[in-house]
């Protein structure tokens, strides 16, 4: 029988770290989602704040964040403190919070010649989309242009402005309360012998995005999925969560009817079937509400006027992000979040895990 739909409830919110200047109501009424918690979830949120204030933390314990760590861990609350605590550990030693407001990429163009990721527009839930391409990876190639912990860095900085100012804008364009993207992955040209390039780079990827950014993604679209690939995906999927699943569709090169399903013909790029031609090329664009003057607001990690020069790089413990990952397998299946299929593949999966 089907369990019942969740009872709204207004979210409960914290005037000491709430301060939220877009909807707080989720767009789908689901279990463990702001606005439709149980009261057992809402105090769930307040004990993990206090257990973590009792720690000496002070940063990130605004209510929307706590849940999405809570989800990541099936309310359970210590283990939600431990995942909470890694992160904060790593983003300290890192110095992210530094490095965000300072950080630039001028090699982007150049490697973007190899391995495109980039936001642009929205799918018709009006969710940021994310596309990455795997065919052109050539490391050998790109570390020449740039490092892996440059890379990995960029990554997490990507991450950081999807949770502002991305989303925040296309929740108040839209009305409801947006926290997770749709993510489309082109393995065209993805062949054996590119795999293991790929393979490796991914798997640190999906590290850092499944530890440290849980409940991120909304849909994933693999296309242009190579032969062979239906079958692995047929074994894989039977390991999952069926909520995850749902959010994994694998399609072959006849995709772009299910893709544009959910993604505007107008905000998906041509080459992938459909009309936008962004002048400078839809990769560097960065179009969406986020660029848009009715939505868009300043970053809060936007560095204030006067604000001290750029931070030190931390880019070799970026790269090191998750040198310790417990949780295993499903990180195979794909490969964002921003680079990351893999990312949140386990999200929703019964064990730990950072959907």
């Amino acid at each position: 029988m089907a369990a019942a739909a969740p009872v709204p409830r207004p979210l409960e919110l914290d005037p000491k770290y709430d301060d939220y200047d877009f909807p707080t109501t989720a767009a789908v009424p689901l279990s463990g989602h702001a606005g439709y918690l149980t009261a057992e979830q809402q105090a769930q949120v307040s004990q993990l704040r206090l257990m973590l204030e009792s720690e000496g933390y002070t940063k990130r314990l605004d209510t929307l964040t706590l849940l999405r760590f809570l989800r990541a861990r099936k309310f359970d609350v210590n283990l939600s403190k431990q995942m909470f605590i890694e992160c904060e550990k790593w983003r300290q030693e890192t110095n992210l919070d530094d490095v965000v407001p300072n950080w630039d990429y001028p090699e982007k163009e150049e490697v973007f010649k190899y391995y495109p990721q980039y936001y642009h527009k929205t799918d018709k839930d009006g969710r940021p989309v994310y596309i990455e391409q795997l065919g052109n990876i050539d490391l050998t190639a790109m570390y020449k242009i740039t490092t892996a912990e440059r890379m990995l860095t960029n990554l997490a900085v990507e991450y950081e402005r999807v949770a502002d100012p991305r989303l925040p804008a296309c929740s108040r364009k839209s009305g409801v309360l947006l926290e997770t993207c749709c993510t489309v992955m082109d393995l065209k040209g993805v062949g054996i012998s590119k795999a293991p390039q790929v393979f490796n780079y991914v798997k640190q990827a999906s590290v850092l995005s499944q530890n440290y950014y849980p409940e991120r993604l909304g849909r994933l679209y693999l296309i242009n999925a190579p032969w062979g690939f239906s079958t692995v995906w047929g074994v894989v999927k039977a390991w999952l969560d069926p909520v995850t699943v749902q959010k994994i569709h694998v399609l072959g090169s006849g995709y772009q009817k299910e893709l544009l399903a959910q993604v505007p013909a107008e905000n998906l790029p041509k080459q992938f079937g459909g009309s936008c031609e962004c002048a400078g090329g839809c990769q560097f664009s960065d179009m969406g509400p986020w660029r848009e003057e009715q939505w868009a607001k300043p970053a809060k990690w936007e560095k204030k006027e006067g604000a001290a020069a750029a931070a030190p790089a931390a880019d070799a413990t970026i790269q090191n992000a998750g040198a310790d990952v417990k949780e295993g397998g499903a990180a195979a299946v794909a490969g964002q979040g921003n680079a990351a299929l893999p990312v949140d593949v386990k999200a929703d999966a019964p064990a730990p895990a950072a959907a």
